[in-house]
């Protein structure tokens, strides 16, 4: 159970805005506040709505009016807001959008492999998904269908997409973004790419190596240093 509250403040007409994300189906309290600053206001009413839909079960307590929704499906998501209205006119708006989620941890891959990311829309189902990758501060959309030779997007199932880089490089290490295209608006997921060269997994063999030379090389010059040496001798 989640619960969130919003002070009425500012000037009259104005509004106050929250965007809220949910990762998975629940149940929410969102409160409207009225700030001491206008505890002076008398006759006050107070309007819940979905959009242009009034929304009715008001809680109230003192100085404070609130609803409880269970958030299970696209269709309960949305813009919730409620109007003050008296002398003065303010309102509160609570946004209620998915949350989406890459790969915390970033893919390690090496140069010549393909390389998989995975982007996951938690309880909502996306009406479409777009990927795009990292250049400096821009974010420039994927099309796979321009580029087949390079990226293969694939939407597993509707909360789930596959971003497929082929043949990678150097130059695709970096940061790259899934998003989510929902009724109310777009959210966004990161996830990091780290490409290696395969020369990385080979130095602490390389140097082991090494080591073993140059040991090896000393015991032969010091065993023919020894062998002159009896010669001398």
């Amino acid at each position: 159970f989640i619960s969130i509250s919003l002070n009425f403040l500012g000037a009259s007409g104005t509004s106050v805005v929250k965007n809220i994300t949910l990762s998975i189906a629940t149940s929410i309290e969102l409160s409207c506040r009225l700030d001491d600053t206008y505890s002076h206001l008398k006759n006050l009413k107070v309007t819940w709505k979905k959009g242009n839909e009034t929304v009715g079960h008001i809680n109230r307590t003192e100085n404070s009016w609130s609803i409880q929704l269970r958030i299970s499906e696209n269709s309960k998501l949305g813009s919730y807001s409620c109007t003050l209205k008296g002398e003065e006119e303010m309102s509160a708006i609570f946004h209620l959008q998915p949350q989406i989620e890459g790969k915390e941890k970033p893919t390690i891959s090496y140069e010549g492999d393909t390389a998989i990311m995975i982007c996951k829309s938690y309880g909502y189902a996306p009406i479409a998904w777009t990927w795009y990758m990292t250049n400096g501060s821009e974010q420039i959309a994927i099309n796979d269908s321009l580029m087949a030779d390079k990226y293969v997007i694939n939407r597993i199932s509707t909360n789930v997409t596959h971003l497929k880089i082929l043949k990678i490089t150097k130059e695709d290490d970096g940061i790259y973004w899934c998003e989510a295209a929902f009724e109310l608006g777009k959210s966004k997921g990161k996830m990091k790419l780290k490409v290696l060269s395969f020369m990385v997994p080979l130095k602490p063999f390389l140097a082991v190596v090494a080591e073993v030379v140059i040991l090896v090389t000393i015991i032969f010059l010091y065993e023919m240093y020894s062998k002159k040496k009896e010669k001398c001798a």
